[in-house]
């Protein structure tokens, strides 16, 4: 039988000195960090650090340490060296060819950082918060403490790398969470627990201060806390600061033995989509407090549509000043309080910390858990850099690309979706163009995409308070 010949058939490759790229979305972030003006307060912050003007500007550095973290192609510092020659990359982040940052460039940039960096970065993400609570003015700000572990248990000889309580070693850094994004962290050696000295307090008190100069003294406050915050130093701090707060108890023995001598009539029910709960209430105090808090212990009865046995159930204790502290609700409608007062919102709240924690994995995700330095303080700068990047990728999502893609969508799928896209940047007499297919032009709406990147709102030069 003959061989039909292709007329498609490619016949020879050959090299084309166009500017080309692989990843034409890049431009919209890269625009997106310039509009927003985190560039010129990271310069600003940090121009301290740079010894010489014969090298990089800072702004510039941080520009490519963020672009190389969004585009997220490589975890390894060696990637800078590959992304220096590549003149495409170079064009559609809008830097030209001879400032890109080599892999040893970026090394001394972060082994110029030291111990005082560590409240700088936490001054800038403090910034970010208020920039987005101006904007968003809620109402309500439910805010989750909590610390995530970063394993790093392949490191050789890593400063802070200490074991965990996942058996991993690692680091584990305190977090504040709002909304899908980190507002503040506190980055820790592995071995230092949720609660480890007053950090914790110290923490919830400047994040308070910040929600109420930016939303008012009347905005209501709740903070979610697992058991690992479950201290009576740290409820008390809440309680003085008139913000609502839901923690997990602990499982003693007295709780235990007090519940199996509630009635059948004391107790109730809680049904959400998948699951059954029965809880009962009751007032309850650790043996060294001080204060009574209002006390729920739950148990599920149900789990995908099947019934537990006793042994089986894992039990839960809740507490919360909700209806102990009256100050906590002064300034809600009628509506308002009697949904905060309810059981069921509470128990609700509560179950809703599972979620609180995807931030976490979102975090991972964008960037990585393995940190690539031996020295802490350049560990340290360099997560700092991931999370003030993670938060600006949630709210590059917000104002650019809520109408292609869901604001909860990670970054992987951001990337492929959207960073993945073919460009080509022409140089004309009227200026640099970046064209991209028609396909991309019509399904992305990429005119629209970059409109919204020039003008997304700039962040406040001013510190809130």
């Amino acid at each position: 039988m003959a061989r039909t010949a292709n007329p498609n058939r490619i016949s020879k490759v050959d090299i084309t000195d166009d500017t080309l790229t692989g990843r034409g979305g890049m431009s919209l972030f890269g625009r997106y960090l310039l509009s927003v003006g985190i560039l010129s307060l990271l310069g600003d912050s940090f121009g301290r650090i740079r010894k010489s003007a014969k090298g990089l500007a800072v702004c510039k550095l941080f520009q490519q340490v963020f672009c190389f973290l969004f585009d997220g192609t490589s975890r390894h510092l060696q990637y800078f060296d590959e992304l220096s020659q590549d003149k495409g990359y170079a064009a559609v982040i809008e830097t030209d060819p001879k400032d890109m940052a080599s892999s040893h460039t970026v090394k001394r940039f972060f082994g110029a950082f030291g111990i005082w960096c560590l409240p700088v970065f936490r001054k800038i993400l403090i910034i970010l918060f208020a920039w987005r609570l101006r904007i968003e003015k809620p109402r309500e700000v439910r805010l989750t403490l909590d610390t995530m572990v970063m394993d790093n248990d392949e490191a050789q000889k890593r400063h802070g790398v200490e074991p965990t309580y996942k058996k991993k070693k690692g680091f584990q850094p305190l977090q504040m969470i709002w909304n899908r994004k980190i507002v503040d962290a506190v980055f820790r050696g592995g071995k230092k627990h949720g609660n480890h000295g007053e950090t914790a307090v110290h923490m919830l008190r400047r994040v308070v201060s910040v929600i109420r100069n930016a939303c008012g003294q009347t905005v209501f406050i709740v903070v979610r806390l697992d058991s690992g915050f479950f201290d009576e130093q740290i409820l008390k701090a809440l309680d003085e600061l008139d913000v609502a707060f839901i923690v997990s108890g602990k499982m003693y023995q007295s709780i235990k033995e007090y519940v199996s001598t509630r009635s059948r009539e004391d107790w109730g029910v809680y049904v959400n989509d998948q699951q059954c709960w029965e809880f009962t209430e009751f007032g309850w105090r650790c043996d060294s407090w001080k204060q009574f808090y209002r006390t729920f212990y739950t148990r599920p009865v149900y789990e995908q549509g099947q019934g537990l046995l006793e042994f089986a159930r894992p039990d839960n204790v809740i507490l919360t000043n909700l209806g102990v502290n009256p100050a906590l609700l002064k300034a809600c409608s009628e509506q308002q309080q009697a949904y905060w007062l309810a059981p069921e919102t509470i128990i609700g709240c509560h179950h809703e910390r599972g979620a609180d924690e995807l931030p976490h994995r979102g975090l991972k995700d964008f960037g990585f858990e393995q940190l690539p330095f031996k020295r802490f303080h350049a560990n340290c700068a360099f997560y700092y850099c991931m999370v003030i990047a993670f938060f600006l990728f949630e709210t590059f999502k917000e104002d650019v690309l809520s109408e292609v893609i869901s604001v909860t969508s990670y970054a992987t799928t951001v990337r492929r979706k959207v960073v993945d896209v073919a460009a080509k940047i022409v140089k004309t007499s009227h200026g640099i163009i970046l064209k991209v297919t028609r396909v991309v032009m019509e399904a992305f709406k990429f005119t629209k995409l970059w409109d919204l990147s020039n003008a997304a709102p700039a962040i406040p030069p001013a510190l809130p308070g």
